[in-house]
């Protein structure tokens, strides 16, 4: 039977969640919904629209979606719900899982992979985080949580945009990629956004392909005299030279996102000089990307090694890692990804005869050290 997708809904208070959950559970969309509003025992305000007299925990809604509040385990109810699936009592096509405004998704993401039971029914789609643009810098400034939340996800919903300018709109776009430069962001009005670019992301999916923003990628190599680069240290906004296109969070003179209202390839100028750019503020967030590439393939023994310590010792501080890499012994891509401490791995289509076999990883984490990940993956290669 076709596992069930699960969609992790995740922001702080205020930026849209109830309203995409209102619109979920009462338009006429023909979905199936099972919405989880997944309460860790903590008072929520946005479940009120939820409540009703009843003190069953499942609701059913008048568009067939079914509404399921939970103080306990969140296993527990996924658990209950497929039951009562297979027992023709509730029918749904999918999940959709709120989290509370403080919520850290990485334990929720885990249940799926930690319990073969859930497993086997089920699938996570991606996690969706929600970020009110007239509030996040302060949120992200005084909340760890919300740096976290933007860490973890597969798609950045930007809500209330037209609360702020088109300047604070792009510097805040500009932070999040800096913090995950694999999440699409897209700002939005809840109240009209598609539901098919809501659900059925596959944010989730062990695919070969390793969304990395190009931007951020191509924004670093004018941030360097044009040598060849592998590996920055951030903290210091020294760069040791190798092979570039890293995904970097330094304090170089240009922080600003390249478009093509600047017309030269490489910037001298200082700030507010010659370049209209809006001026991009640094904000030293402990949740930073890296991205680590390697032309020479990879030992398995000894990558598998490696990874297994660090995820040892940084698991708690690694959100979302992912790789599409180059092993020896093996003409297919061996594709790579985790949530904290667990770890998937599998083999993907084969390398093409006129594909450069390059490996790239993307880490997000907190305070990651760069450079023992980058010395230590060096070591691993062939």
């Amino acid at each position: 039977m076709a596992l069930i997708p699960v969609t992790i809904l995740t922001g702080f208070l205020g930026s849209g969640k109830t309203t995409l959950l209102k619109r979920v559970l009462h338009e006429s969309h023909g979905m199936k919904i099972a919405v989880i509003e997944n309460e860790f025992g903590e008072e929520n305000i946005d479940t009120d629209i939820l409540k009703t007299e009843s003190t069953e925990q499942i609701l059913q809604m008048s568009n067939g979606c079914i509404c399921c509040t939970i103080r306990e385990d969140l296993r527990e109810a996924l658990q209950l719900l497929a039951a009562k699936r297979r027992k023709g009592m509730v029918d749904f096509d999918r999940i959709v899982i709120e989290t509370t405004g403080l919520a850290d998704p990485g334990p929720v993401a885990q249940t799926f992979f930690m319990d073969d039971e859930i497993a086997e029914t089920y699938l996570i789609d991606s996690i969706i985080t929600l970020v009110d643009a007239k509030h996040a810098n302060q949120q992200l400034d005084d909340r760890q949580e919300a740096r976290r939340q933007v860490g973890f996800a597969d798609q950045i919903f930007l809500s209330k945009t037209d609360l702020v300018t088109e300047g604070e709109k792009d510097e805040l776009i500009h932070r999040l990629k800096h913090m995950n430069p694999r999440a699409p962001i897209r700002a939005v009005h809840f109240g009209d956004v598609p539901l098919n670019e809501v659900f059925d992301l596959r944010g989730f999916n062990l695919n070969a392909k390793l969304d990395i923003d190009p931007d951020f990628l191509k924004e670093d190599e004018h941030d360097h005299d044009h040598g060849d680069h592998s590996h920055c240290d951030h903290e210091h906004g020294k760069c040791e030279h190798e092979g570039h296109d890293h995904g970097h969070d330094h304090g170089h003179k240009h922080e600003h996102v390249h478009d093509e209202h600047c017309g030269h390839d490489h910037h001298d100028h200082e700030h507010g000089e010659h370049c209209n750019h809006p001026h991009h503020h640094h904000y030293d967030d402990d949740v930073k990307s890296f991205v680590y590439r390697a032309d020479r393939a990879f030992d398995p023994a000894k990558l598998e090694d490696f990874l297994g310590a660090i995820v040892n010792i940084y698991g708690p501080k690694m959100l979302r890692y992912k790789g599409v890499l180059s092993m020896k012994g093996t003409e297919r891509k061996v594709i790579f990804q985790g949530v904290h401490q667990l770890m998937g791995s599998d083999l993907g289509p084969e390398w093409t005869a006129d594909e450069k076999r390059v490996s790239k990883m993307v880490f997000i984490g907190i305070d990651l050290p760069q450079d023992i990940f980058k010395q230590g993956l060096d070591q691993c290669l062939v």
